[in-house]
């Protein structure tokens, strides 16, 4: 496992992060026990990701906990979080502040390593920072979490608005991004204040289902070319990403879409989803895989660079709706 900083927290964490959501849930959402979920956890902390995103919505922190038990605590990186919504008012802190302490009681922890406000939409930026932010980090004090971040709302928020404000506050340690080959545009609106003010990335929405559904990535091709946003021959090509499958090359499109987001400047850390350990394998191979081509990655930026807001499809409903290349070691 290769292991990057995260930012200025100075934690060391794995370039692949186990994403404890999304369509899988660890593999609850799609009929697997809790007992091979548990399973999956420690299979992937075998691998060598030492870094486990999960969230108070996704049902998954006590699994994770479960995973984490036998293990030195300082050993895994923890990262949770906590949605509020935008009519709680005042009353918006002391439910953070109770959602965290019910995340360490389903972790098993005394503390957390990241404290994320989930899904903030740029309208919701205020409060969570006037109001909220500043109960945190006095929980902070008393050692219950290490450090703040704050993760934006990906299909409300392409422009990356909210993000754009956080990373200049100084409040927030972490941000998670969304960003893939068809979805650039944090490449210039936030990467590179990201690295200018060291905060850590977590990046989101590497692959969606307009990567691993044809059907999904025909469908959009067609309504993106009937519009103007791209080349008529896309919609019409039986594989219009084949290109990327070569032998010198990615051997699928989900490895094609791990390896671009992987080794773009400003990205620490790379969350997947999965509940499979073939799939997760995979997914952790894709992840330590040198970057794609140039030839290919300028072909990706050519026909996409300029899109903005494709292939955000939450996963259900969520939430809220000074070198560029970290410094890469062994963990």
């Amino acid at each position: 496992m290769e292991c990057v900083t995260l930012g200025r927290t100075g934690l060391r964490v794995s370039v692949a992060g186990l994403g404890c959501g999304g369509f899988s849930r660890l593999g609850l959402g799609t009929g697997r026990s809790e007992a091979e979920a548990v399973a999956l956890v420690r299979q992937a902390l075998d691998l060598g990701v030492n870094l486990l995103d999960t969230a108070a919505v996704y049902g998954t922190e006590g699994v994770v906990g479960q995973g984490i038990k036998s293990l030195p605590r300082d050993s895994v990186v923890i990262a949770t979080k906590a949605w509020i919504p935008r009519r709680e008012g005042r009353s918006a802190a002391g439910r953070a502040v109770a959602s965290l302490d019910n995340s360490l009681r389903q972790l098993g922890t005394d503390y957390v390593d990241i404290f994320q406000l989930h899904g903030v939409s740029p309208a919701a930026y205020d409060p969570a920072l006037d109001v909220i932010a500043p109960a945190l980090l006095k929980e902070r004090e008393k050692g219950k979490l290490r450090f703040l971040g704050v993760t934006e709302t990906g299909s409300s928020d392409p422009e990356h608005a909210m993000v754009r404000r956080a990373v200049e506050d100084g409040v927030w340690d972490v941000v998670m991004i969304a960003f893939h080959m068809m979805h650039q545009n944090a490449r210039t609106r936030v990467f590179p204040r990201t690295i200018a003010n060291r905060v850590g990335t977590l990046l989101m929405f590497a692959v969606r289902n307009i990567f691993s559904r044809p059907e999904r990535l025909a469908a959009a091709l067609r309504e993106l070319t009937a519009n103007g946003q791209l080349p008529r021959w896309l919609a019409d090509a039986p594989n219009p990403l084949g290109f990327l499958i070569h032998a010198a090359g990615a051997s699928t499109i989900t490895e094609a879409a791990y390896r671009f987001v992987r080794h773009e400047p400003g990205v620490d850390v790379v969350l997947f989803g999965t509940g499979d350990p073939d799939h997760l394998r995979a997914n952790i191979a894709s992840l330590l895989a040198p970057p794609l081509p140039l030839a290919d990655r300028q072909t990706l930026t050519k026909l996409f660079g300029r899109l903005v807001g494709v292939g955000l499809d939450p996963p259900y409903s969520m939430p809220g709706l000074s070198s560029a290349q970290p410094d890469v070691s062994s963990c």
